[in-house]
């Protein structure tokens, strides 16, 4: 039945985006046909998940086909369940948000394409973490790739989109390229791609080796530093709801890979865990960093997702450090709470892409510095915006603070039982450390977002004429708020939710004791964070009590004598950043442009910050340029003639005989 309801998926989603690619007119019949199909394939995905997550089994197809190297081979497990429960939602709450969204695209841009390559992507990463053959996985990555090549490209009259397409497809492509010496590794002398044929690495190089392709290839999906300069250009590029998918779900693609091919190649090394908890630890922080330094409100969360995606590193290293050094618990917390941040991310990232595309929506710019006062204008998407950001900042009783909680609560764990700083309890320290400052650098971040958007006056017209976002927008933000409120309050739940995973990958009876301890913990934190909020709604309730029968007026508060604040009274994004950037000027290098006046009352001043990144201005732009380069030299070799392409055929095939002779 479960394999009966991911494939019924599959085909609605395939058949949604086929019909959706024919279709004409305004765009209306396209919109409805995808969040139609979309929504019906999500819910049937979400109920075969749900029973394998419940029970714990496993439904497999092996089907022979035509193709080399293997069979037709889906599955789904607890992980591809787990992964597929998070997928599935957020790709049908944004096809509900876009129906909305893409109003104002209508009659301007064939949207029955986007719909098509909408549902196309969503079938696409349903079917990676479903294949168990390299082929077939191959296949559906490469189908993920470029239907969300096409959805970055959807306002490509624009030059910085089409860069930005561009370098993603070729970031895409590298990766890919990896994997395939991956899977070639892995198949061995049998020459089967099937997963469960595989051959496990013999020797510590071997098996040192598929572990860095598996993190470099996924490593490049995912946005680990230095291989995330796709990212924060790719996100804004694209439409607002397509960009929540790309950070919520698809990347997470990247985070699966590495975890079901090092489940395949054997016990891992303890190195392999200090790589991952490094990677991890700098991506995180260098992330929030950069993301502290933005204006554009969508670059801004781009940087995010790599900033997140470093906690998600640092779970699945102290889950690596933990197996290679036989402590069951540090390995099931760092699990648990790396795949539960999956889940989080997903849900608070989608929330906030949702409501910086309402903004962009209602203003028509994603500049920060041309934003303000927008709470009084938008009230229920800042409030859903403000829920989102607490929850991005791992504040409780939010969810995000239930992973980061689960992954501080096994580093704490490893600190104190080494008793010295020794290896594993240096690998603690490092988590400790990392997402200590990530956390207060994230809090910085989204106190100047949130202020310099919804707080204050207008800066200007963009601001002043903002408007509510419509009610398919306003309904996916709520229900994506709600859930950062039920996984907080609800954190035995959520840790439930990723137990069977870490009982498949780990394999022992530590994981339920180690899954029941963190449940007991943060049942009590639960019940303190909810007796608090029950007790505000009491004040709440008795304050209006109080003054049901009396006149209330509101007033202006006290600001230092002003009874008209402005604008220009206000911090500008780049003002209230700046102190916290001066103090990692050596890392992020700002470059600061001042204009004032030389004068005793000067009337004009004028201050501004930007802040390149270096991985892509130093390592990946004179790369870029050199492929450039070497592709026009060798263009010549792509004429056109049909003759000349026949005889490459004929050399390449004699070629290959040769080889198979010798």
């Amino acid at each position: 039945m479960t394999m009966v309801l991911m494939l019924t998926s599959l085909a609605v989603l395939l058949f949604g985006g086929a019909v959706c690619a024919f279709t004409k007119g305004s765009g209306r019949g396209a919109s409805i046909m995808g969040v139609v199909t979309s929504v019906t394939g999500a819910i049937l995905a979400i109920g075969a998940a749900g029973t394998i997550l419940w029970t714990g089994g496993e439904s497999s197809l092996r089907v022979p086909w035509q193709v080399p190297f293997g069979s037709f081979y889906i599955a789904v497990d607890p992980l591809s369940a787990f992964f597929i429960m998070t997928i599935s939602i957020i790709c049908a709450l944004a096809a509900v948000y876009g129906t909305a969204y893409l109003d104002a695209y209508r009659g301007k841009k064939n949207l029955g394409a986007l719909w098509c390559f909408f549902n196309l992507l969503f079938a696409s990463m349903l079917l990676v973490v479903l294949s168990r053959n390299g082929i077939l996985f191959l296949i559906a990555w490469e189908g993920m790739s470029i239907s969300s090549f096409f959805l970055v490209m959807f306002e490509h009259e624009k030059a910085e989109v089409r860069e930005a397409g561009w370098v993603y497809l070729i970031a895409a492509h590298i990766g890919q390229a990896f994997l395939m010496f991956l899977f070639i590794l892995l198949a061995g002398q049998n020459a089967n791609l099937d997963f469960d044929k595989f051959t496990t690495p013999v020797g510590a190089a071997a098996a040192g080796t598929a572990f860095l392709l598996t993190v470099v290839g996924f490593g490049a999906k995912a946005g680990f530093i230095p291989m995330h300069v796709w990212l924060p250009d790719a996100h804004p590029a694209a439409p607002s709801h397509v960009s929540a998918v790309m950070s919520g779900v698809m990347i997470k693609t990247g985070i699966y890979g590495i975890v079901r091919i090092v489940s395949l190649i054997g016990a891992p090394a303890q190195w392999w865990g200090w790589t991952l908890l490094i990677t991890g630890a700098v991506s995180g922080i260098i992330g929030v960093l950069f993301a502290l330094a933005q204006h554009d409100i969508k670059r801004l969360l781009a940087y995010h997702s790599v900033e997140n995606i470093g906690i998600i590193c640092l779970g699945l290293g102290l889950w690596l450090l933990g197996v290679s050094i036989n402590n069951p618990v540090l390995a099931a917390l760092g699990l648990m709470g790396g795949l539960l941040h999956v889940l989080n991310h997903a849900v608070f990232k989608s929330l906030l892409f949702f409501g910086a595309g309402a903004v962009a929506h209602a203003t028509g710019t994603r500049n920060m510095d041309l934003l303000g006062g927008l709470q009084k204008r938008m009230p229920q998407t800042a409030m859903a915006f403000a829920i989102g950001a607490a929850a991005i900042c791992g504040l409780p009783p939010l969810n995000g603070f239930v992973s980061e909680f689960l992954i501080y609560l096994g580093a704490f764990g490893i600190v104190a039982k080494a008793g010295a700083l020794g290896s594993p309890a240096a690998g603690g320290l490092i988590a400790l450390a990392a997402l200590g400052m990530i956390g207060g650098l994230a809090a910085a971040c989204f106190a100047k977002v949130f202020g310099i958007v919804f707080l204050g006056e207008p800066r200007s017209e963009h601001a002043v004429k903002a408007h509510e976002a419509p009610a398919p927008m306003v309904l996916a933000m709520s229900v994506l708020a709600g859930l950062c409120v039920i996984l907080g309050l609800a954190g035995p739940l959520a840790v439930r939710l990723v137990t069977p995973v870490a009982g498949q990958l780990l394999g022992n009876i530590q994981v339920s004791e180690t899954s029941a301890m963190a449940q007991g913990l943060l049942l009590k934190i639960s019940l303190a964070c909810g007796s608090l909020i029950a007790l505000a709604a009491f004040f709440w309730w008795l304050r209006s009590m109080l003054l049901s029968g009396r006149t209330v007026a509101a007033g202006p508060t006290w600001d230092c004598g002003y009874s008209a604040p402005t604008s220009r009274m206000q911090y500008t994004a780049s003002s209230f950043a700046w102190p916290v950037i001066l103090m990692f000027q050596w890392l992020v290098r700002p470059r600061l442009h001042a204009r004032i006046r030389k004068e005793f009352f000067p009337h004009y001043a004028e201050l501004s910050s930007h802040t390149d990144d270096p991985f892509r201005q130093g390592l990946f732009a004179p790369l870029f340029k050199w492929a450039e380069v070497l592709a026009r030299r060798v263009h010549g070799l792509q004429e056109g003639r049909n003759q000349l392409y026949v005889l490459y055929i004929a050399i390449t095939i004699l070629v290959l005989l040769l080889v198979k002779v010798r």
